[in-house]
């Protein structure tokens, strides 16, 4: 056709539907990651935040995290993760103690049935790990790991840097 030009996907705006839009990738990758674990684990009675916490605390403190610490590593809501750490409680994978010095807070701490399905759950987790990343050539894996942490970063900055919303306000009649 005379007078029609080809244009390049990096010469269209940034949100045009033809490119690759980060959003929309990164929803999707993880909402597949996410029902491919909770798939895989479900035998062992955790969910991916379980699994997720399990790790942030055998990882963490030994003396137990509090729960604002675990809520900040998980990148999670105060609300959810104090309902994440009810149900972990009740199923006897962990335990809250008083902290020592604030009265207000309880330190979270594995218990050893905690461990023993977090070890089961995390030969899991490493198993699909490999598996997913086989599509990306060897050398390029821990690189791409390298740079989705960075992405990572960039959106909690992101989210710290931006007002919280408002309430609105009840409309009077």
């Amino acid at each position: 056709m005379a007078g029609t030009r080809f244009i390049a996907r990096d010469e269209l705006p940034i949100d045009a539907p033809a490119r690759r839009r980060l959003p929309p990738t990164l929803r999707r990758a993880w909402f597949s990651l996410n029902q491919a674990f909770r798939r895989r684990v479900a035998h062992l009675g955790l969910t991916p935040d379980q699994f997720t916490a399990l790790r942030i605390l055998l990882e963490g403190d030994g003396r137990g995290l509090t729960q604002r610490e675990l809520t900040r590593q998980m990148s999670s809501d105060p609300n959810t993760v104090a309902s994440l750490v009810m149900r972990m409680e009740r199923a006897g994978l962990v335990t809250r103690h008083p902290h020592e010095t604030d009265k207000r807070a309880h330190r979270i701490q594995l218990r050893s049935v905690g461990r023993q399905r977090y070890e089961a759950a995390r030969e899991i987790a490493v198993a699909l790990q490999k598996e997913i990343l086989t599509v990306l050539p060897p050398e390029r894996r821990e690189a791409f790991l390298v740079e989705l942490d960075l992405v990572a970063d960039a959106c909690r900055t992101a989210a710290e840097a931006s007002p919280k919303p408002r309430r609105a306000r009840p409309q009077s009649s």
